[in-house]
């Protein structure tokens, strides 16, 4: 990426910087239709990881070359910000003197409520439904109680090796950060594969960079809820006609606000509920841009590696890209 001078960004490239064309409910619907696979995979919970074969995962490992090693997660955070309204937990439980010394301990414990804006995570099959359904058509009410989900649970996913795919947008169109509620549309994502010398095939998984990580460490804070860069709705059926495995990025996918009229988060409802593909959410893509860049190469192998967690709708998770 470039810059004006070495501590000024970039600004946004002028034109097609809104969250629109705003979608009707009747629109929406139809295009929930037009994407949805349900009734594909016998495996119905992992749903659209049933596309990675043993030969998707052999073509993958052959992309790495440098041996280059990136993770993707954000720190942990346990400070309260407006992109952090529950913040994670995180404190000493063993200071060397609880057991016996020699050796002497030392013991933490965590915990977070990360499905919201500060923890990189996976979103399962469970964890969206829409007009009462999860994916396959199966009755959310039924499938999700107290306990947990009995369908589309994190733990019915397993990890995931397949392609990775980084949509480096602001490398694209020549900035240094898209601004919060730019939309990433159909046509973005063809010009980035052009422009990046990337194709999106069956069982990729597709990373979105808008730059939202490096936009807060120099500008500060913002709540992501009110705004953030994402893809429209409109970019669904050429992911979906791709055939993809996974979508995630440096948000949560979702352009804020909605263009959809009365839905909060149209893209998860069409990826997972519809498409039955799981989301990543609020990864740090700042190191794979940077290697990108210097490599030249934005397909990598991507490691996904989710906690066992029986009826869980979801995991925090570090996604390993290897060039």
């Amino acid at each position: 990426m470039t810059s004006n001078s070495a501590d000024a960004p970039t600004p946004p490239p002028p034109g097609g910087t809104g969250n629109g064309p705003a979608v009707s409910r009747q629109e929406f619907d139809a295009l929930f239709e037009a994407v949805r696979t349900w009734g594909r995979w016998a495996d119905a919970d992992r749903g659209a990881w049933n596309r990675v074969t043993p030969g998707h995962v052999r073509r993958a490992t052959a992309l790495v070359q440098s041996g280059t090693v990136v993770p993707l997660a954000r720190p942990w955070d346990t400070a309260a910000g407006p992109d952090n309204s529950k913040p994670a937990l995180h404190y000493m439980s063993d200071l060397g003197d609880v057991e016996a010394p020699e050796p002497s301990t030392h013991k933490d414990f965590i915990a977070v409520d990360y499905h919201a804006k500060a923890v990189s995570h996976l979103d399962a099959l469970a964890h969206i439904a829409y007009r009462g359904q999860l994916y396959d058509g199966r009755t959310a009410r039924e499938l999700v109680d107290a306990g947990g989900a009995r369908f589309g649970a994190v733990s019915a996913l397993g990890p995931l090796v397949t392609k990775g795919v980084l949509l480096d947008l602001p490398t694209v169109l020549g900035g240094t950060w898209l601004e919060p509620g730019r939309a990433v549309h159909a046509e973005d994502i063809v010009a980035a594969e052009k422009a990046l010398d990337v194709t999106i095939g069956e069982g990729d998984a597709v990373l979105l960079r808008s730059g939202s990580f490096r936009r807060r460490r120099e500008l500060g804070a913002w709540d992501p809820d009110a705004a953030s860069a994402g893809f429209h709705v409109d970019a669904m059926p050429l992911l979906a006609e791709r055939g993809i495995a996974l979508l995630g990025g440096d948000g949560d996918s979702d352009v804020r606000p909605s263009p959809v009229d009365g839905l909060h988060s149209p893209v998860h409802a069409l990826a997972i509920a519809a498409m039955g593909v799981p989301l990543l959410d609020n990864l740090d893509l700042e190191a794979l841009s940077a290697a990108g860049a210097e490599t030249g190469r934005y397909e990598f192998l991507l490691l996904v590696a989710p906690l066992n967690i029986p009826g869980g709708t979801g995991s925090p998770v570090n996604p390993i890209a290897v060039l």
